[in-house]
């Protein structure tokens, strides 16, 4: 990194000797232009994992649902439920709710392993653009199907939407250096960050401008430097990928098989709850940037496989008394990896190059989609599994 403001700094003295330096914003301005930046990628990430969490959170229900006339909803619109199997104690669904999952990642999973080889030939607003219309399109299929065939249609769209948004609007943050920065509040001397943080206030992200493309941007790198960029970046990838692997083993493999049956909720409320705390546990962790940063993101990997371990003791043996106290540890799951997305992206936001930034964003997305993947795959048999087993 001191190589790196090194090398900026000789550059900006020596396009100093050369051109006359732009007039610089008032500082009014500049810091105006950096929270509405702040704000619009906020609302992005907020936009873009929405149809994707709703998928997940009705998993459930788009299994389960079998409509009686005049029915136009997935839920149930009878006050008791029924069970599916009466004779499991898990009261299962006769597929996996893992199969949602999986429907709902593996697109991703292609969109991302394609990304880094050539999506930057595409420009951002044409895929701003497909992934707005695969979205709308996954509400409407899911809100009108009678069959989960095409319900399970609308969730891979769905998916397009989140995986080309995610990686796409990722990538964007490296032409907007201020918005990392404005989040884990710089101080004034960091090296060039003045001068990022003007480049950045020239070019909104709310706006209709279109952002600079800067020299040595992830588009011109050759193979070989990209090859050499990943395997730096493993560190940080390996983690995340553990992560996520256990904490949707849990949400996809596990939720549903944590059944309370004297409660006053039904097992499909039951299990939209487990989404939802999960989800705000989530969405917690990822805005808290600014007051909690970590630097070693395999304590975050460890504490998610410790979750595992635990919830599946629970589902074996049966030990957790309430259903409160598994919200609890599922809210306490939704920190810690929202924490590790958060910071493995900041960290490599802060360690790696310009020229390589772009790249590295685009590049590490793949491992939350990864590890969801592996989780959804193993997640099936498991279920298959104890169900027959119970």
């Amino acid at each position: 990194m001191r190589s790196c403001a090194g090398s900026r700094r000789r550059l900006s003295d020596s396009e100093g000797e050369e051109t006359v330096p732009e007039p610089r914003l008032p500082l009014l301005d500049r810091q105006s232009s950096h929270w509405k930046n702040a704000v619009g990628f906020w609302l992005l990430g907020l936009c873009n994992n929405f149809s994707y969490v709703v998928m997940l959170s009705a998993a459930h229900d788009i299994l389960s649902h079998e409509r009686t006339s005049g029915n136009q909803s997935h839920v149930d619109p009878s006050p008791t439920p029924i069970p599916h199997n009466s004779s499991s104690r898990f009261d299962c669904n006769s597929v996996s709710t893992a199969a949602v999952l999986l429907a709902d990642i593996l697109p991703t999973l292609v969109i991302k392993l394609l990304a880094p080889l050539g999506l930057h030939l595409l420009p951002y607003s044409p895929r701003v653009l497909i992934s707005g219309i695969c979205a709308a399109g996954s509400f409407v299929l899911v809100a009108f199907s009678h069959s989960v065939g095409t319900s399970l249609c609308g969730v891979v769209l769905a998916s397009i939407s989140s995986g080309l948004g995610e990686v796409t609007f990722l990538s964007l943050t490296a032409f907007y250096p201020s918005y990392f920065l404005l989040l884990t509040s710089p101080e004034p001397q960091d090296p060039g960050g003045e001068e990022e943080a003007e480049r950045a206030a020239r070019q909104p992200l709310i706006g209709t401008e279109a952002p600079e493309s800067k020299p040595g941007s992830g588009s011109s790198l050759s193979f070989r430097e990209r090859w050499t960029v990943f395997k730096g970046l493993l560190w940080y990838i390996v983690p995340l990928v553990v992560v996520y692997f256990a904490e949707y083993f849990i949400n996809q493999g596990l939720f549903e098989l944590l059944f309370f049956r004297n409660t006053s909720l039904s097992h499909a409320q039951q299990y939209r709850w487990y989404q939802m705390l999960y989800q705000a546990g989530v969405f917690a962790s990822r805005s808290s940037l600014r007051c909690c940063r970590i630097r070693f993101t395999w304590a975050l990997a460890l504490l998610q496989c410790l979750n595992l371990v635990f919830l599946l003791a629970d589902v074996w043996f049966g030990f957790l008394p309430s259903m409160y106290l598994v919200f609890l540890i599922v809210l306490y799951e939704g920190l810690l990896g929202g924490a590790a997305y958060v910071n493995t992206f900041h960290n490599i936001a802060l360690e790696t190059s310009d020229e390589h930034r772009e790249f590295a964003m685009a590049a590490t997305c793949i491992s939350d989609t990864l590890g969801i993947s592996l989780s959804g795959l193993l997640a099936l048999p498991l279920h298959d599994f104890l169900c027959q087993l119970s």
